[in-house]
């Protein structure tokens, strides 16, 4: 491979820049000349007439955008059907999700506004199903009749064709060949073929949309006519489908992998001098999209062809670096690119994934105005750079392309683009008037099974009250609304976050700060993080000798003074201490990321969440424990006496904490029951201690008394010793069901008094996956559940219920994506899967899996590098009744079910005795609230993975043999740890009430 490349420097830009500061910089040179605004307004007024004024007999996408919006109930329920219906194979899943769907809308008594036929065949299909499937009415329901079961096929071939309608209006075809059959008898000119699917989660699916690709291009080539670009059509394509680990902390897999093969697919682009774009993604992905985008472009073979380009997204902060960037790269190989500029489809996924991360900002805007308004400042910049540089606007908005023409000041070097379905009485209109400007319109092809992620996103992005596709056509919006500019929306640089979106760090507030973490798709963040953790020193293993039974005893009575100076300090002095803990932990979260890995055999990824968790228990816990342990609480009463009731700390408690979370779990329970007034003598996991250690000098330094927090290392032994102590007044632990037991007899037996134990053990956590699920996303929830951390987690999936109908393809696809996953060094960036705890670990593990290997069907079975390795596995059992017991490592069993046996599967989780945690996968929210309502588990999580859970936001902790409760990092966990106590005063024991007496009439 020749390139050109490796002599371009890397692209840098800041990940999540001030958008007061970006603001300030776009409204200085947003103004135009008086009359340069009366044109733009006059084109504009022109083309919104044009829309307003069309009439489409069929109907169109924006019809049905406009009939059933998404800030109502039926638009919402469409949108949830069009995403799953056809996906489901078996009728009475589909049933019963048609009823859940249409029972959340008025269809019924729905009055179609429009006079398009696309809208009214819709609206009639979904008005009959809801008229013929009332809710309960489904085989499935206390009715059933034989005459509404009869009608039941028909309703659901209605819905489904009803969603095939609208399917066809986003798809120009569902092959390339029928694609290119429509698009020859279509008015447009030129086109750009999208081939949809998901991202590519399994090796087998990259290779299928390689050759899907490929295929594409070869056909759109043979059919292409002799007209030199940008006349002619392309093709986009999406760097995640061909890969199935494209992530930052893989970069040197995919430079190696999908390099290669996005030139293969370039050259056949480039043999029949198409137009080849590079979709966007997400932006933790960008710079690696872009290095991988560098290493094609500046291959030798290209030299001279002008199609190849990239999509770049306006509402991105580093959107106009991009441009600057793709114009360097341009003049450096002294050739031309297309970059297409999109306003951007994935923003709330940006929104959630920044406050998930607790990341400084976003790295898009929070406002649609300061999208438009960049979209403006991104077409002015590329319009400036034509030498080199095609543009190609994508835009349905009115202004934006009467803005651009004003701009552009002519029509060559440059043209816009439209989704198939939408804009076409806009650029029908434009193209009335103007001739001479090309439009391209982007044409997805694909079936309709792969249709529905790319459908709800089109809904999401043009749907919204916001959009201006929603309101273009209303007639009760008037036309200067839709006139006035993004920086007259905007107004000053103040003005240019959403009001109402909190920095992820405020996330919290007024309650408490939001843990700071960072984007490994931030290469100057990800690299300044990784440096300081290499220049970490940490003490070696078993330099903490193990305590005395003599010890732990002196450690108690220590403990036990201490605890009359921590439990007299004021409650705002404790938590003041807590927070400058979870400061000082955030400061030297290098320091404790390096003890993490290589003492805890943490990846990196795991290693900072648990730093991250670690502070929001401090945080949190000193937040709480101002509201329950400051001023009393007053209660009512009769006059002439005052009751309060106040919390107090208990005395002593032992703290056991476990190695599988040897920070967060040692400080939640630590900084728990410190706040609550308590001494604490903390016990860590044998395997863990140099952790435990570096976190108890930690809060010493933060200001715990010395007396008051006590660290006694040691096994097993020295654990039962501290519990077994007459003078403890509570134990927190978390660990085995077994050692709990073991705990609870030794406090049940003591003559002293009757102690608290507050336990949190594991389960056999399961997760149920329907019909409906989307197989992508039930894929990465499985392996993040069943395989991060090894499967070293007491949320981890350990028994997946799938519903027959789906069960091949899913297993199939879970299988393939752990395929893909990294075993090996912790330390090393690329790695998903580290070691297990120690050599016994392993050995138990082993030995589960060569039983497994014997009594259940193999889907996947990992290979291991050697030491303390286990790779992941997935097996399916005949019954779940197989699983016996927690296996605690990367191990999945898998039980399939028939759609009609979903009350056995709830049965057979029930019987376990176990509930910590649950998964659900369903688009049937009955089905969901009927799992929820039936199973007494801690945490269910619903449609994503089920592991994770954050501090405040998921308090965790389970029922039955999964612990005592109350939840850890929940409102109901500092009250354990202290006692109540009720003073009341007689007020007029003085000789009479004379606050009574003074009162005034």
């Amino acid at each position: 491979m020749a390139s050109e490349s490796r002599l371009f420097p890397r692209f840098e830009a800041p990940y999540a820049a001030d958008d007061g500061a970006i603001a300030a910089r776009l409204l200085a040179t947003a103004g135009l000349r008086a009359e340069q605004d009366a044109r733009i307004d006059r084109t504009a007024t022109r083309l919104i007439g044009a829309i307003r004024t069309h009439d489409d007999r069929l109907g169109g996408v924006e019809d049905m955008l406009r009939e059933f919006a998404l800030s109502t109930r039926e638009g919402l329920a469409l949108m949830v059907l069009a995403e799953a219906l056809l996906r489901v194979p078996d009728a009475r899943t589909a049933d019963q999700f048609i009823e859940d769907k249409l029972g959340q809308g008025d269809f019924l008594h729905h009055e179609t506004r429009s006079s398009a036929f696309l809208v009214n065949a819709s609206a009639w299909a979904l008005g009959m199903s809801a008229r013929v499937i009332q809710p309960g009415e489904t085989p499935q329901g206390t009715i059933g009749r034989l005459t509404k079961r009869l009608g039941v096929p028909a309703v659901r071939a209605a819905t489904r064709q009803a969603m095939r309608l609208m399917g066809s209006h986003f798809v120009l075809g569902e092959t390339i060949e029928a694609a290119l059959e429509r698009a020859d008898s279509a008015d447009a000119t030129r086109y750009s073929f999208d081939m949809l699917g998901e991202g590519a989660r399994t090796a087998a699916d990259a290779e299928r949309y390689f050759n899907s690709y490929a295929s594409a291009i070869e056909a759109i080539g043979r059919a292409a006519d002799d007209r030199p670009l940008p006349g002619r059509p392309g093709i986009s394509v999406k760097l995640s489908a061909l890969h199935p680990r494209f992530e930052a902390v893989s970069r040197q897999r995919v430079m190696g992998e999908l390099v290669p093969r996005l030139i293969e697919l370039a050259r056949r682009a480039s043999n029949h001098d198409l137009n080849f774009t590079v979709d966007a993604e997400e932006a933790d992905r960008l710079e690696l999209s872009l290095e991988v985008i560098a290493a094609v472009f500046s291959d030798a073979s290209f030299k001279g062809w002008d199609g190849f380009g990239l999509a770049i997204q306006a509402y991105q902060k580093r959107a106009e670096a991009v441009i600057f960037y793709s114009d360097e790269l341009a003049g450096a190989l002294n050739r031309r690119m297309m970059l297409r500029l999109v306003k951007g489809a994935y923003w709330d996924t940006e929104i959630k994934r920044a406050q998930e991360r607790g990341l400084d900002d976003y790295p898009v805007f929070t406002r649609k105005a300061m999208t438009d308004l960049n979209y403006v400042a991104c077409a002015h910049q590329l319009l400036a750079l034509r030498r080199r540089i095609f543009p190609q606007f994508a835009t349905h908005n009115a202004l934006t392309v009467a803005t651009v023409l004003e701009l552009a000041d002519g029509t060559r070097g440059f043209e816009f683009q439209r989704l198939h379905g939408m804009g076409e009485a806009l650029y029908a209109q434009l193209s009335e008037d103007r001739p001479d400007i090309g439009c391209r319109t982007y044409a997805p092809v694909g079936s309709h099974r792969d249709l529905l992620a790319y459908l709800v996103r089109r809904l999401l992005e043009n749907g919204a009250n916001s959009s201006f596709v929603a309101v273009a056509a209303d007639d009760t919006v008037p036309v200067a609304t839709l006139l006035r500019r993004p920086a007259d929306i905007v107004g000053a640089a103040a003005n240019a976050r959403h009001p109402n979106i909190r920095l992820p760090a405020d996330l919290y507030q007024p309650q408490r700060q939001n843990s700071h973490g960072i984007e490994f798709g931030d290469r100057a963040a990800l690299g300044e993080l990784v440096s300081a953790i290499a220049a970490e020193t940490t003490p070696t293993a078993g330099s903490i000798a193990d305590a005395t039974p003599e010890d732990a005893n002196a450690a108690i009575s220590a403990a036990r003074d201490g605890f009359k100076a921590w439990s007299r300090m004021p409650a705002q002095r404790r938590a003041t201490i807590l927070e400058h803990a979870a400061d000082a932990l955030e400061q030297r979260r290098a320091h404790f990321i390096a003890l993490l890995q290589r003492e805890g055999g943490k990846t990196l990824d795991d290693a900072l969440s648990e730093v991250r968790e670690a502070v929001d228990f401090c945080r949190y816990y000193a937040a709480e424990g101002r509201k329950l342990f400051g001023e009393s609480a007053p209660l009512p009463g009769p006059t002439g006496e005052s009751n309060v009731l106040q919390l107090r700390g208990r005395g002593v408690f032992i703290a056991i904490s476990p190695w599988n979370f040897p920070l967060a779990i040692f400080l939640g329970q630590v900084s728990a029951a410190l706040m609550a007034g308590n001494a604490v003598v903390a016990k860590p996991a044998e395997q863990t201690q140099l952790i435990a250690a570096a976190a108890v000098r930690l809060l010493h330094q933060a200001g715990v008394l010395a007396s008051a927090l006590r660290l006694v290392p040691g096994d097993g032994s020295i654990g039962a010793a501290l519990v077994a102590h007459a003078d403890v007044a509570g134990v927190v632990f978390t660990g085995s069901t077994e050692v709990a037991r073991s705990i609870n007899r030794t406090l049940a037996a003591s003559d002293g008094p009757i102690v608290p134990l507050i336990a949190e053990t594991g389960g056999i956590n399961a997760m149920i996956v329907d019909a409906t699920a989307l197989p992508e996303q039930v894929a990465d929830d499985v392996v993040t559940s069943a395989f991060r951390s090894a499967g070293q987690r007491c949320s981890a999936l350990r028994l997946l219920f799938i519903q027959d109908d789906v069960a091949d393809r899913m297993i199939e696809m879970i299988a393939g994506a752990a395929r893909e996953l990294r075993i090996g060094d912790p330390c090393d960036l690329s790695t998903h899967v580290g070691p297990v705890i120690d050599a016994e670990a392993k050995q138990r593990l082993d030995t589960h899996i060569a039983r497994m290997k014997k009594e259940a069907r193999v889907h996947f079975a990992g290979n291991a590098p050697d030491g303390n390795y286990v790779a992941p596995h997935i097996f399916e059992l005949a019954s779940a009744d197989q699983l016996t017991e927690e296996i605690f490592g990367p191990v999945l069993h898998v039980v399939r079910y028939p759609a009609d046996r979903l009350d056995r599967v709830l049965q057979s989780i029930e019987c376990s005795g176990y509930g910590l945690t649950l998964g659900i996968h369903s688009r049937i929210d009955d089905t969901v609230e009927a799992v929820i309502e039936q199973l007494s588990v801690g945490n269910i999580y619903v449609n994503r993975n089920m592991i994770g859970a954050v501090v405040g936001v998921q308090p965790f902790g389970g029922h039955g043999l999964s612990g005592t409760g109350p939840k850890a990092g929940g409102p109901h966990y500092l009250a354990r740890f202290a006692t109540e106590q009720t003073v009341t005063i007689n007020t007029a024991a003085a000789g009479g009430n004379a606050a009574l007496l003074s009162e005034q009439e």
